[in-house]
């Protein structure tokens, strides 16, 4: 697919009149700004955490422990040591701890998983929509019989770039405005998930699914599928927030977009009016879905909104220097070209 997509390119810039000479000097930069990235990217400790040690169950009834149906091993209990990209390590932006565990009835414990013991129960058609449109479960696995499968849909992250892909045309920018939104916010993205994964395995604490079939109703399913690690804080609700208030700064606020990115996995689309608006609601979907307690959705909206206040005075781009990235004059609904020609200075 990218090799068909780049050969296009060329015919594009070839029928476009860029001389062979042009062509080829702008493939020797990409090339060289390629091996740079990559040359970056070996050392942010992806690799060498690959061989560290997996999880170990405790058996403190307060902490996490794997859930149906498959049972999986935490997920990335090390990813708090890969480098980030602009925060200065992990653990910059903390939250107050969770409250302290408890099975007794009326502790504060208690009380949020039985918020979403109940609230589960007495979903709304509107809730039920919202927890399913923001599920964004990469590997999603399915029961039949004996047998087990995977079903892979977008992640998290992808949903968010999307929306960023969404907000850049709705915008009108042109070709640099698109790269700058979608890097701006993958580096939101990159640095929530980092600072997210150091509270999880911090914490360590027990999911409502595992909690609500001790303690409350030991036949009770969520509408979602738990995802196999720790339960606080949300990541949902920290990237969410992190890369609203990243797209908030690009393109302002009221910003009213339409999002389709779930169609292609069978999802209609969804309408907001600003990307703190969307963030809010990926954040309480997480509690509608059964996936979450509310404090983890609170602290880790604030943690993702630190986070992005942290980064936006780290990196300045375009249209606070020169406006050439954005349209001066918003573009509601302005249908982006595929492959428009670079402006002139």
């Amino acid at each position: 697919m990218m090799e068909s997509h780049y050969a296009q390119l060329l015919q594009y810039v070839r029928d476009a009149g860029m001389s062979k000479k042009e062509i080829a000097a702008s493939e020797a930069l990409g090339a060289e700004v390629a091996a740079h990235v990559l040359a970056f990217a070996k050392k942010d400790n992806y690799h060498e955490s690959r061989s560290f040690e997996k999880y170990a169950i405790s058996d403190d009834p307060g902490t996490w422990q794997p859930t149906p149906p498959a049972y999986m091993e935490g997920i990335e209990p090390h990813w708090n040591t890969i480098r980030p990209l602009v925060m200065e390590h992990a653990h910059q932006f903390p939250v107050p701890p969770p409250p302290a565990f408890s099975s007794e009835p009326g502790s504060a414990f208690y009380q949020d998983a039985e918020e979403v013991f109940t609230i589960t129960q007495n979903l709304t058609p509107e809730q039920r929509d919202i927890a399913f449109f923001w599920d964004c479960n990469p590997y999603k696995m399915n029961v039949r019989g004996h047998v087990m499968f995977a079903e892979k849909k977008i992640t998290p992250g992808g949903h968010w770039m999307g929306i960023a892909a969404i907000a850049a045309k709705t915008a009108g920018a042109d070709w640099a405005g698109y790269a700058e939104a979608l890097a701006l916010t993958g580096i939101s993205l990159f640095d929530g998930f980092i600072a997210c994964w150091d509270e999880k395995y911090r914490s360590a604490l027990i999911r409502p699914e595992t909690y609500i079939n001790r303690y409350i109703d030991e036949e009770w399913l969520p509408l979602l599928q738990t995802p196999p690690f720790p339960e606080y804080t949300s990541g949902h609700s920290v990237i969410s927030n992190a890369a609203a208030e990243t797209l908030t700064a690009i393109f302002g606020e009221p910003f009213a977009f339409v999002d389709s990115t779930e169609v292609a996995f069978g999802l209609p689309i969804r309408k907001f009016n600003s990307f703190r608006e969307a963030a809010d609601e990926a954040a309480i979907s997480r509690l509608y879905g059964g996936i979450h307690y509310m404090p983890a959705i609170e602290y880790g909206s604030q943690k993702g909104k630190a986070l992005a206040d942290y980064f936006l005075g780290k990196v300045r781009w375009q249209k606070q220097d020169s406006g050439l990235a954005l349209s001066a004059e918003r573009k509601q609904g302005a249908e982006a070209e595929p492959l428009p020609a670079a402006k002139e200075e």
